[in-house]
Parts: C-alpha cells; sequence; structure tokens
C-alpha cells in the first residue's frame, strides 16, 4: 500500500463527505494538541468554516483562524514568515485549508516554528504537492524546494475539491499527465547509469497512471469517480517522493521548464499562470522532443565524436552560464545545478557507447512509456487546460529558448542532458521549431 510507504503522512482520508471526519482525525494523530485553521478567504469560506465545526464536536481546542490578506496568497518567502511570525504566538498546530500554495506556505512555516507537522485540508485537485516532502517557495529570485516534512493527515473530500473552479482540475490533470514524461526522464536516466529507478516508488506512480488519465471530461466536470482516480493519482505522487525522499518519481523536464519560468517571473495577463499549466505545455514539447529523438537513429551515434565535440565548448562552462542568465536573478542557482551534473570527456563517451548499444531496447520502452504529443494535446483540452505556449503567454521564440535554459537549472538528468550531450539539441530543435514543423517561427500563430 502506498501510504505504508510513506515517511510522514500517516492517514489520508479520500471521498465523499470526509471533511466531516477532520476532527476526529486531527485528535487521533495530534492528542491533546490546539488547532489553528489557516486559509485564504476564498478556502475559508469553502470549507474552513466546516473544518472548525468538525474540530469543535471532536474537542479540539482551537486558536482563532490565520486567513490570508490575498485571496490568492504567493508562495513566497516573505509569505512564509508572516505566517510564521504568528504561529510563534501559541503552539498549535495548523491545519492547512486550501490547495498548493497554502499547503507549501504552512508545511514550511510550520517546520520553522517547530511542529512536528501539520494537517492539510485539500480544496482542490490541483497539484501533486498536497503529501509531497518539501516546499516549492520563491526565496532570492529563485524557485526553491525546501525541505520540510510532508503533513501527517491530508483529508480530501470530493464535495469539496469538486466545488473548486474547473481550471483548477484541469491544472492538476495537467500535472498528473505529466508524470508520462517524467517516467521516461527516469527511464533513459535508468538506462545510462545515471540514476537507477526505484521500483516501489515508479510503481506508486506509474502502476494506475493511465487509469487515473483515463477520463479528462469527466474529471473536468466534477464527475466523482474520476474526480477521485485524478486526486488518488496525484496524492499517490506526493506518497511516492517521500518515499523515495526526491522528486524524481513525479517530476522531469517537463518541471524543469516550468520552473525556469516560475524563475524568471513569467506572468501572463498580469498574473502567474498556474503551475498545472505551464508543466503541461512543457509536457508536449517535451513529448515532441523526444518524438524527434525516437526517430534519430542513435544505433549510428559516434560516441567519440560527441565527447570531443562536449570537451570543445559543447559542455556550459561558468562563463557561458552567467552570458546566458545574464539579467536575471538566479545565474548562481544556474552555475551550482549544471556543476553538479557536469561530467568529463571520458564520461561522457562512457554514456553515449552505453546509449548507443542500448538503444534498440530503450527506444522500445520510451515508446511504451510515452504518449504522443497529439494525445497529450487531445487530453488536456477534454481536462480544459492550455496546449499551445502562447496560450499562457509564451511565444515560440521564447519556448524554443528555455530548452536550452531548462536543462540548467536543475541537476536532474532528463531529456535535455542526452540531447545537449550528443550534440542533437540544436537539430531537434530545427526539427520542431523550423519550416513546417509544429512551432514553426515563421508561420502565423493559430488564435
Amino acid at each position: 500500500m502506498a501510504l505504508a510507504a510513506a515517511r510522514e503522512t500517516r492517514a489520508l482520508a479520500l471521498g465523499t463527505g470526509v471533511v466531516a471526519e477532520t476532527g476526529a482525525l486531527f485528535a487521533q494523530y495530534f492528542p491533546g494538541a490546539p488547532a489553528v485553521v489557516v486559509a485564504d478567504p476564498d478556502t475559508h469560506a469553502l470549507a474552513g468554516e466546516v473544518v472548525r465545526a468538525a474540530l469543535e464536536r471532536a474537542g479540539v481546542r482551537q486558536e482563532r483562524p490565520y486567513l490570508f490578506a490575498e485571496r490568492s496568497p504567493h508562495a513566497e518567502m516573505a509569505v512564509v514568515e508572516r505566517l510564521a511570525q504568528a504561529l510563534r504566538g501559541h503552539v498549535a498546530v495548523p491545519v492547512a485549508v486550501g490547495s498548493g500554495t497554502i499547503n507549501d506556505l504552512v508545511k514550511l512555516a510550520a517546520h520553522r516554528t517547530g511542529r512536528e507537522s501539520y494537517l492539510c485540508v485539500a480544496t482542490a485537485a490541483s497539484m501533486d504537492g498536497y503529501t509531497a516532502s518539501g516546499a516549492s517557495i520563491t526565496a532570492g529570485g529563485a524557485k526553491q524546494t525546501f525541505a520540510c516534512p510532508a503533513p501527517r493527515v491530508v483529508v480530501a473530500d470530493l464535495a469539496v475539491i469538486g466545488r473548486a473552479p474547473p481550471e483548477r482540475t484541469a491544472a492538476g490533470y495537467a500535472d498528473l499527465l505529466a508524470k508520462v514524461t517524467a517516467g521516461a526522464d527516469w527511464v533513459l536516466a535508468d538506462a545510462l547509469g545515471v540514476e537507477a529507478i526505484d521500483r516501489r516508488a515508479w510503481d506508486i506512480v506509474q502502476g494506475g497512471l493511465r487509469e487515473a488519465l483515463a477520463d479528462p471530461a469527466g474529471a473536468r466536470a466534477g464527475e466523482p469517480e474520476p474526480l477521485g482516480r485524478l486526486v488518488e493519482g496525484l496524492m499517490l505522487g506526493g506518497l511516492a517522493m517521500q518515499w523515495a525522499q526526491t522528486s524524481r518519481p513525479a517530476s522531469g523536464a517537463e518541471h524543469q521548464f516550468s520552473h525556469l519560468w516560475d524563475m524568471e517571473g513569467h506572468t501572463h495577463r498580469g498574473e502567474a499562470p498556474a503551475h498545472g499549466f505551464k508543466v503541461g505545455v512543457a509536457t508536449i514539447a517535451v513529448a515532441r522532443l523526444y518524438e524527434a529523438l525516437l526517430a534519430t537513429d542513435l544505433e549510428h551515434l559516434d560516441p567519440g565524436a560527441a565527447a570531443r565535440a562536449w570537451a570543445e565548448g559543447g559542455q556550459p562552462d561558468e562563463a557561458d552560464l552567467r552570458a546566458l542568465f545574464a539579467g536575471t536573478d538566479f545565474v548562481e542557482t544556474a552555475v551550482k545545478e549544471t556543476r553538479a551534473k557536469a561530467a568529463s570527456a571520458a564520461e561522457v563517451r562512457a554514456q553515449l557507447e552505453r546509449l548507443r548499444a542500448a538503444w534498440p531496447d530503450l527506444r522500445a520502452r520510451l515508446q511504451a512509456q510515452l504518449l504522443s504529443a497529439e494525445e497529450l494535446r487531445r487530453r488536456l483540452r477534454l481536462a480544459g487546460a492550455p496546449v499551445e505556449p502562447e496560450e499562457i503567454g509564451l511565444s515560440r521564440a521564447r519556448l524554443r529558448a528555455s530548452f536550452r535554459r531548462a536543462g540548467l537549472i536543475r541537476r536532474r538528468f532528463t531529456v535535455l542532458d542526452v540531447a545537449l550531450r550528443t550534440g542533437l539539441l540544436e537539430p531537434l530543435l530545427e526539427n520542431l521549431f523550423g519550416a513546417g514543423g509544429p512551432w514553426d517561427l515563421h508561420a502565423a500563430v493559430k488564435p
């Protein structure tokens, strides 16, 4: 059972009407402790009062709720510190009522104020971070993952989640769909001896993934069965990350694109696009890169020539990185993360020899893991999520540049690294962005 693999989460209540169990679960897993509900105005109206009533019925003492002033607080360190300052005024265990941002803010603030853990009441099927260890917070200009425990208890009431705006569910569907390309990246890293697949974590995420993704339209409509499968799939992603103690089971190159755009401060129509929407567009981008790579005859790759090209300038050095990320406030992050996965020419040659030898079988494994870019587009449309970069405010030219930049801000080994080390990144991008390609830079953009 996935919950048995979790290192920090001890209970997951998933179903219709389970929000009424919040008080009893709190009393069971935080015996004798007082509680404080943390929410924003919208999530407090959606479920906060119901949660407070459930806590009262269970005899749990409560501090006055902490409500963020903003209707949609940002996952920024300054907001974490404001919440932490309030938590230092008492010893109550936080009860986070909200989705991704509120969960991450409470997760880190609780950790920084000495709480062993907290309880989370999910209000939307918008991302997979509910049960994940660590909080994704912007600090020092860069989106960073800070170490802190996952919630001890998660309550996911489908009646509450089904009342969330449908775009929240669309974002969560896109975040779950990203596990398709994330899995392919792990297969690639495993085959090249970079990072072995953890079979238990793999099975938790990938075992029921196709079933969880089977009905995007039904999930969007809030139908209990497909919505329940989607929520379960998202929760399993976090539990797998707890087991593996890394985000590798649920995150690959597609998340690197999203993190890059976060760090660049990207907004569209005055707001940052939803995490899932960025990841969804990036998942299509990564799938198309895979399709171009899989159409390449790597059995005739010359590892020696590729390794020499790598040594003669293919591998970005510090000067390259400082030029590439000039004007951003995360240059040092790019330097540190790229340095962490630097490889000598000899190491690259050995990797590429392994790639060439394994290619027939590896290509078949990757093809079995992946869905086509067109199928991804179809499913995302049914879920109500964007599929084109322009829909989240990105030009095709910027998307093209992101293929080069995204792999250099995280040390995780993905298809972006394979494309770079083989010397194929630019030819593959020409296939995608050149004349007749799916993102032809000179073609008119469809509305």
